[in-house]
């Protein structure tokens, strides 16, 4: 059935449009100004930096914003909820998706400016210079390149010119998947410099507001795709709502639970929630549960209107909701220019570990600690608990329609799990900036042993039998997988060859450069590095003793050979540390105050050591996995053989048996040639197996 709209309902989605921009930056100023953040501060001696600056940087900062949040949305459903025209094929691009891409083009465009433009405004409000000021320009420029609030600001406007030239160059919707990656990327500099990341607990906040943005992005950015799509979506527009409206519910959850978390780390005490700081809070909750409804109501009434034909259905679907996302992210804004509530007592001076650490130097390290002292990681533990609760869900959902999957799989993958959650969450993740011995402990589970078992565990057969298949030629989660599994990226970085050089290379690079330090000091050095190990060590153990479809793998042999060698330069890399006299970030360390256990130098042999002795159990499981997988590959190739053999009456054998009778009646000078083994049948069955 048609879903085209009258052109009243064309006018009221671009008004709707119109409007977004309007609501989003006069909440944001209206809320500042009601907490005061637009009045100058009124201090003798302190500089002022105009009225330009107080008005100009909100104003900023919400097109920035606004302009992050088309970009991931447009970009995001794009490449997971819009078919392609009917005959075209599953990559090709289409009017629909083509438009989407070229306002995501846009709307980068605008990111980056904005977060240039941004940094000169928050130049001028910390130093008090008004803009325009002889030599206003030179000394923005020094505090762009010079100081950590300036950096995020020049890497947020870098990626989001990045994700602009790859809207340029994407011609199939394999490279609108990619660039919608890289908007995800771009979020973060946003996230280190968000109204989340001013707390002590700073880590933790920058993840939480991470998570936030992403939902909020997605969830107003792909409203504003189905607005500016509609027309070209025809008979399409209706599924493409219906998987907008799912994707929609997960980003509501997303953002409820990172807004509540990121809200109790940065509220003192239930006293805070009457300052001005906590009535914006309220407010955007209030706004997030008016969302909820509104979404629950568009489920079981807007979209059943819609696939009707009724020409109001959609601009009631996007009106209501996107004018309300408008003025919480408006509030967001006013948040990141209000300062949250002192605690009631007064503040005491920070210890060096604590500014250094955001969080109190723990105590002496003993052997129950290893396994009592936690402290929460909300980047690694969402994603590990989410890890483990879908292959849960994946496995029952298997069974219940009647399928069978292995118990060993399944514990093979919720232990990798489990490690991941103990060497990010646990007494790794407690004391790994503090102590270099548990830094290694740290680093070596996640390189070596989470991603064994994480490849046993098989999730990509898993999800392939699991996932449904989409028939439109939209790609979802399974049509995704695939692409992914089959892309020249993947086998290029999942060649045995380039993946084991990767896993020792990158790690003497890592230690022996800055990129250490890098780690210790930066969190986003410490999420980078356990992302590059756990993506080059997973890599590695799938070439060796992966079952998932995708990579190319080497004969039985050759692995075993593979394993040899880059475990030998692994434990060659280790004697080398406890053969070195210098100390590894020495100055980190000794900066924390630690008064408790080992030297600097005794710990980093220590940490050598159990870097060597960490790296023996994966090749041990490894080793078990190789000799049981060769076992039953011999086994199925005898019996594929046999079964040739009793379908072909002994062909082979009576053929080996005839060339021998013809080498005794024949000359030595004149022996025939031996007779071919493989027939016409076995030659396909092997192509098959290779495929």
């Amino acid at each position: 059935m048609s879903t085209s709209l009258r052109p009243g309902a064309r006018a009221g989605g671009v008004s709707t449009l119109l409007a977004v921009p309007a609501v989003m930056v006069l909440v944001a100023l209206v809320a500042a100004g009601l907490t005061g953040a637009l009045s100058p501060l009124g201090i003798d001696g302190l500089p002022e930096p105009g009225a330009l600056t107080r008005v100009g940087l909100p104003t900023v900062q919400a097109v920035r914003d606004l302009a992050g949040m088309v970009t991931v949305g447009v970009l995001v459903v794009t490449a997971t909820c819009v078919p392609p025209p009917a005959g075209s094929a599953e990559s090709a691009l289409g009017p629909a998706r083509t438009r989407l891409v070229a306002w995501a083009q846009l709307s980068a465009t605008v990111w980056a400016i904005a977060s240039l433009v941004q940094v000169a405004f928050v130049y001028s409000d910390a130093s008090g210079s008004p803009m325009g000021r002889p030599g206003f320009a030179s000394e923005a420029i020094f505090f762009a390149f010079g100081f950590e609030v300036g950096q995020y600001g020049l890497w947020g406007a870098a990626l989001a010119a990045v994700v602009a030239a790859g809207c340029i160059l994407s011609r199939r919707l394999g490279g609108v998947g990619i660039t919608a990656v890289l908007t995800v990327v771009a979020l973060w500099p946003m996230a280190l410099t968000g109204h989340a990341a001013g707390t002590l607990n700073h880590d933790e906040a920058v993840n939480l507001q991470l998570f936030h943005l992403v939902g909020i992005n997605v969830w107003v950015g792909g409203l504003v795709a189905l607005v500016l799509a509609r027309r070209l979506l025809g008979d399409s527009l209706v599924a493409t709502v219906r998987r907008y409206s799912t994707l929609a519910a997960w980003c509501l959850v997303l953002v409820t639970v990172s807004g509540i978390l990121g809200a109790w780390l940065r509220l003192p005490s239930p006293s805070a929630l009457l300052s001005s700081y906590g009535v914006l809070l309220a407010l955007k909750l209030g706004a997030v549960v008016l969302l909820a409804g509104a979404g629950w109501w568009h489920r079981r009434h807007t979209i059943a209107a819609l696939a009707t034909g009724s020409p109001s259905a959609f601009t009631r679907l996007v009106a209501v909701e996107l004018v309300v996302l408008a003025g919480a992210a408006g509030l967001g804004v006013a948040l990141s220019r209000t300062a949250p509530p002192a605690p009631s007592e007064a503040p005491r001076p920070l210890t060096a570990a604590q500014s250094l650490l955001g969080r109190d130097l723990p105590g002496p390290l003993d052997a129950v600690q290893w396994f009592t002292t936690w402290s929460i990681d909300t980047l690694f533990l969402p994603l590990g608990v989410a890890a483990a609760c879908w292959y849960v869900w994946a496995v029952v959902r298997l069974r219940r329609r009647g399928d069978s999957w292995s118990w060993l799989r399944t514990a093979s993958w919720l232990l990798g799990c489990l490690l991941l959650l103990w060497a990010t969450n646990g007494a790794p993740g407690t004391y790994g900036r503090v102590l270099f011995s548990m830094h290694m402990v740290q680093h070596m589970t996640i390189a070596t042993g989470v991603p064994v078992f994480l490849v046993l565990g098989t999730p990509v057969t898993l999800a392939l039998r699991v996932l449904r298949r989409r028939e439109d030629g939209s790609r979802g989660p399974r049509e995704w997988l695939l692409s992914v599994s089959r892309s020249m990226p993947l086998h290029v970085l999942g060649h045995p060859v380039v993946a084991g050089g990767m896993f020792v290379v990158s790690m003497a690079a890592f230690y022996y450069t800055p990129a250490f330090e890098l780690a210790l000091e930066s969190h986003t050095g410490h999420v980078v590095m356990t992302f590059h190990f756990l993506l080059t060590g997973y890599l590695f153990a799938e070439s060796v003793v992966g079952a998932d479809p995708g990579l190319h793998r080497p004969s039985y042999p050759m692995r075993v050979l593979l394993v040899m060698i880059t475990f030998g330069f692994h434990a060659l890399f280790a004697v080398s540390m406890m053969a070195s006299t210098t100390v590894f970030a020495a100055d980190w360390f000794a900066s924390l105050g630690r008064t408790w256990g080992r030297s600097l130098a005794d710990d980093q042999y220590l940490g050598a050591q159990i870097g060597w002795l960490m790296g023996e159990y994966p090749i041990l499981v490894m080793a078990v996995a190789l000799v049981t997988a060769w076992v039953r590959a011999d086994r199925r190739e005898r019996r594929r053989f046999d079964r040739r053999e009793e379908r072909e009456d002994d062909r082979q054998l009576q053929a080996y048996n005839a060339y021998l009778g013809r080498l005794g009646t024949t000359e030595m000078t004149r022996r025939p040639p031996p007779p071919t083994m493989a027939s016409e049948d076995s030659r396909g069955a092997k192509k098959e197996r290779n495929r």
